[in-house]
């Protein structure tokens, strides 16, 4: 099984009790329990945004700022799933990740600035919270979108971890991890994410 717990406060532990109506489901049967266990919070998350809030559909084109991290990484490859032409914003290092996930335009910020492509979107999703809407606007199609993770908190739908999980096991998605860390490691593993440069997930493991 795995599940996505929430973020009410807690702590870190092997186990974890779960009311029976929480969001669970089985493991997918081609993913390791690590792999398993970062799928959840960028999945559910991503999935929420793009269909919930953008209302995303076939052959719109999406940009996402922030592509690399954990929310990035699963709403390229959740943009791609539901037809869309994806836009991929990213930094240096991680402009090959971004591109594995079959992102059809991968943008270096560090290089270039995406208001100067000459692109305009239906909708734009600021995974990380880093661009505004007010920076967003001229690069907007007349009655486009624009969410941000800044604006709201992820709400899941009964099923759809186990739609995620349905889409790991064809294939259609993946979780990407950047490191895995014991428990006796957990300050270092979020000095680690506090840098704020993390590809994808990281995971806490338990033995």
């Amino acid at each position: 099984m795995f599940a996505a717990t929430g973020f009410t406060f807690g702590a870190y532990a092997e186990y974890k009790c779960i009311p029976e109506g929480g969001t669970i489901a089985l493991k997918p049967v081609n993913m390791t329990f690590e792999e398993a266990a970062a799928i959840p919070v960028g999945g559910l998350t991503a999935l929420h945004f793009l269909r919930d809030k953008g209302h995303i559909r076939g052959r719109s084109k999406v940009l996402i700022y922030g592509a690399s991290g954990s929310v990035g990484t699963y709403a390229v490859q959740l943009a791609k799933y539901y037809g869309a032409e994806v836009t991929a914003v990213c930094s240096t290092p991680n402009v090959e990740l971004v591109k594995s996930l079959k992102a059809d335009k991968v943008i270096d910020y560090t290089k270039n600035d995406v208001s100067r492509e000459g692109e305009l979107y239906d909708l734009i999703f600021d995974a990380v919270g880093k661009i505004s809407l007010s920076a967003c606007r001229k690069i907007m199609k007349p009655g486009g979108k624009y969410i941000s993770v800044r604006r709201g908190t992820a709400k899941s739908r009964e099923g759809d971890l186990a739609f995620l999980k349905k889409l790991v096991e064809s294939g259609t998605v993946k979780p990407v991890i950047d490191r895995l860390y014991d428990l006796a490691q957990i300050a270092e593993a979020h000095a680690y994410v506090e840098q704020q440069h993390k590809k994808g997930n990281v995971v806490v493991t338990v033995k």
